[in-house]
């Protein structure tokens, strides 16, 4: 259909304003490794003031740490609260609501200095995961939604586009020149008060998801005027018609809750395939590298570190757009497949630079190759595609909990990679990122075994595909599992 290819002012308003939560997301990732060193001497500097002494090497250690990993904790607890609020408020109004813990989050990272309390500072760090975490939820599936079937992709690889540039804003804005210094860190903190406004000013001109209006608030006229803005024609005959057959599916599995995602052999497969690809993308060691990429950097010899990430940062940004436009296309399993297996490739090759780099200097090159050839392999499957995905695996019934529970692993993964990495690099050395290809090589085996290819296919024939599998699994036929609902003991 002409109207459903069409890319629309409306929808690109839409699609627009949601990633605005992605490029939050991206930002707070980023934001706090460039100034480690200022805010650890504000850390010290107000210990001293309250108690008349240097901070103990120990306190500091654990307190940075902490103002690092908090996020991550914020995170997991918000992605796990995604559920709670989408099918009450909607997907739009839950993303607007979100934006009061963006406004808290500035105060309390811009004004910790003028208070002088680090706790502001950590409490803070805490409320913006939370809203990340609710965004990683929010956004993938408010655009899944609104986009058409041969968009789906492009538009949702636009996540994981906000996220990296989020990210190459913070490297840039975290420079000493600019707000990573002494007397402005905190405004570098307290950034996130802009996109929050700027997105609390534009959601009320974007419309509701029509999947909600239509099978959560059976507004069918609603969802009918939401759709011809979105398509730009008045010919919505065939999206209608695929929603009401996703709507009567879902009245069929009723509201699916997480413990039933894992119980039922209908879910049990899209499931284990969403978890899989989350964790395929932090455990790839992406986030190893960002964490860590100036002191890698420095390892292999760069004498401007900083400038090296900044480019890794933008390497990562422009190979999210060479996804954009290949997604639909390719495909997104065979875009999954070619970047774990050109990320492997590239940690061997990192690995073997980084171990002869004492014995041949222009390793130090190879070393950079590396890095960068990690990064864009990321850029091209495992980042963009494990988030959009998760909307395309689930009909509305467990849509929610299945982002829940996808969430949470994502996070729960790049909390654990974040925390343990340094303490492994030290262990291992150089020799760290075989750990990561052998990751990446078991989830390369997995995604070419069990993940199915989704492009071009509605919600309903995706379900179906997973619905004659889970027959075939359990000796029912797709018939009587499509009537026993997401409800039945099985």
């Amino acid at each position: 259909m002409e109207g459903e290819k069409q890319l629309t002012w409306p929808l690109m308003l839409a699609v627009g304003t949601a990633v605005i939560g992605s490029l939050q997301f991206g930002y707070n990732t980023g934001v706090i490794n460039a100034p480690q060193n200022i805010i650890e001497a504000f850390y010290n500097k107000t210990w001293n003031d309250r108690y008349g002494e240097i901070i103990p090497k120990a306190t500091m250690t654990t307190l940075w740490s902490l103002s690092v990993a908090i996020f991550s904790v914020g995170g997991i607890v918000g992605s796990f609260s995604v559920g709670l609020f989408v099918n009450r408020f909607g997907r739009r109004n839950s993303m607007l609501m979100a934006n009061v813990l963006a406004f808290i989050a500035a105060a309390l990272m811009g004004f910790s200095k003028m208070g002088a309390s680090w706790e502001m500072l950590i409490i803070g760090r805490f409320v913006v995961g939370l809203y990340s975490g609710l965004s990683t939820g929010f956004v993938p599936m408010y655009v899944g939604e609104v986009a058409p079937t041969a968009l789906r992709g492009a538009l949702g690889t636009l996540h994981q586009l906000g996220i990296v540039i989020g990210i190459l804003m913070a490297q840039i804005f975290g420079m000493d020149v600019i707000m990573g210094n002494e007397t402005t860190w905190p405004f570098l903190l307290g950034f996130t008060f802009i996109p929050a406004l700027l997105q609390c000013c534009l959601l009320p001109l974007c419309p509701e998801s029509p999947r909600f209006l239509l099978i959560i608030r059976n507004e069918e006229n609603k969802a009918k005027s939401v759709l011809k803005k979105l398509r730009g024609t008045t010919d919505v005959a065939a999206d209608m018609q695929e929603m009401k057959e996703e709507s009567r599916q879902m009245m069929r599995e009723k509201k699916v809750t997480i413990p039933e995602l894992f119980r039922s052999p209908l879910y049990r497969q899209p499931i284990a395939v969403a978890i899989m690809l989350q964790l395929s993308q932090q455990l790839s060691g992406i986030n190893a590298v960002f964490y860590y990429s100036t002191k890698i950097f420095e390892k292999a010899g760069v004498k401007q570190p900083v400038y090296a990430t900044i480019g890794a940062g933008v390497v990562n940004t422009a190979f999210t757009v060479v996804s954009l436009f290949v997604v639909e296309r390719a495909g997104r399993r065979s875009l999954h497949l070619l970047g774990l297996l050109g990320m492997a490739g590239s940690a061997v090759l990192m690995t073997i630079a980084l171990a002869l780099l004492e014995s041949y200097n222009w390793m130090s090159y190879i070393s950079i190759i590396a890095i960068f050839g990690f990064v864009a392999f990321f850029e091209i499957g495992p980042g963009p595609i494990p988030w959009f995905i998760v909307a395309e695996l689930f009909s509305q019934g467990p849509r929610p909990s299945a982002f829940a529970v996808a969430g949470f692993c994502n996070w729960t993964a790049n909390f654990i990679v974040g925390m343990c990495f340094q303490y492994v690099e030290e262990l291992c050395g150089p020799y760290v990122f075989i750990i990561f290809t052998i990751f990446l090589l078991g989830f390369f085996i997995f995604t070419y075994f069990k993940v199915p290819e989704t492009k071009g296919r509605t919600f309903d024939e995706i379900s179906a595909g997973f619905r004659q599998a889970a027959s075939a699994a359990e000796k029912h036929s797709p018939e009587e599992l499509n009537s026993l609902g997401a409800d039945s003991q099985l």
